[in-house]
């Protein structure tokens, strides 16, 4: 009796253990698990935005971020200048057109060629943040993303004497961080609803106007890029001629041209933030470049 009390006892120890046991590898496997989520949570934080790099995705699910506004308007906007080589070409057609337009303009771009971006804003052309490098934000931390387009944005203020109030990522990817640092900036992001694919080797300005003319419609935010800095040298040459066919084609349509600013995106740019940024501006003046400094 002893003996076999004595084995319950020894049993029951025993039981006790594997329980203890199980239950530390229960809560073991729960908090690796609760890692792995905690870790997919931050992956989805920080890449989930750029599924709005997909065209089809971002026009059907999200026709604001594409710029979809005014259906009797088409905003037009360029990315990756100022470039002293290309820039005032298409600044000449937009002046003879009298068209403004958008600029989501690089930081390095502007470091290089101050005067030129300063002569794009006083030539009434919206002024945009295409962030500081043209980097893949997704690739980057949360610190660098907020870094990259914080130090673009104020350089880009104190170039043309205004903070820019929209942001454009680079690629068209965004990232959870870089949403949260445009916002804190007092920008809106803005993609796009119809490009024309000027960077693919080979282009035209027939190819580029085929593939504007696609998804144009009133209502559309239009890209072309005013600079070869990222793309095949010259590409930007094919956007250029396509240009005045694009806008002879809208004024055709009786569509009118224009900057995102007036293309009736209801809640553009965040107004704490942005009036916050007013009050830093006209708290000092900002010192402007000249035109002898394009080629900087």
């Amino acid at each position: 009796m002893g003996q076999r009390a004595g084995g319950r006892g020894v049993s029951g120890r025993g039981a006790t253990g594997r329980g203890a046991t199980g239950r530390g590898r229960t809560a073991g496997l729960a908090a690796a698990g609760l890692a792995a989520a905690g870790a997919a949570g931050l992956a989805a934080a920080q890449a989930g935005p750029g599924l709005t790099g997909l065209g089809p995705v971002r026009r059907s699910l999200f026709p604001r971020l594409a710029g979809e506004g005014d259906p009797g308007h088409v905003a037009l906007t360029f990315d990756d200048g100022p470039d002293p080589g290309a820039t005032p070409e298409f600044a000449a057609v937009l002046a003879a057109r009298q068209v403004n337009a958008t600029f989501f303009l690089l930081g390095e771009m502007v470091a290089r060629a101050p005067g030129l971006a300063a002569e794009i804003a006083a030539a009434g052309h919206e002024i945009g943040v295409h962030g500081w490098e043209h980097r893949y934000l997704p690739g980057r931390g949360p610190r660098a993303a907020a870094d990259d387009i914080r130090r673009a944005t104020e350089l880009i203020a104190g170039v043309t004497g205004t903070w820019p109030r929209l942001f454009r990522p680079p690629y068209g990817v965004l990232s959870g961080p870089a949403l949260v640092a445009a916002r804190n900036l007092g920008l809106t992001t803005v993609l796009w609803g119809t490009w024309g694919r000027e960077w693919s080797p080979g282009s035209t300005p027939a190819s580029v106007y085929a593939h504007l003319s696609a998804r144009l419609h009133g209502g559309v935010t239009v890209l072309l890029h005013d600079s070869d800095c990222t793309s095949p040298p010259g590409s930007w040459r094919a956007a250029l001629g396509a240009l005045p066919m694009l806008l002879d084609e809208c004024a055709r349509r009786g569509l009118a041209v224009g900057p995102v600013g007036a293309h009736g995106l209801a809640g553009q740019a965040g107004t704490h933030q942005a009036g916050t940024h007013q009050h830093r501006r006209r708290s000092g003046p900002w010192t402007l470049g000249t035109s002898r400094e394009r080629g900087r």
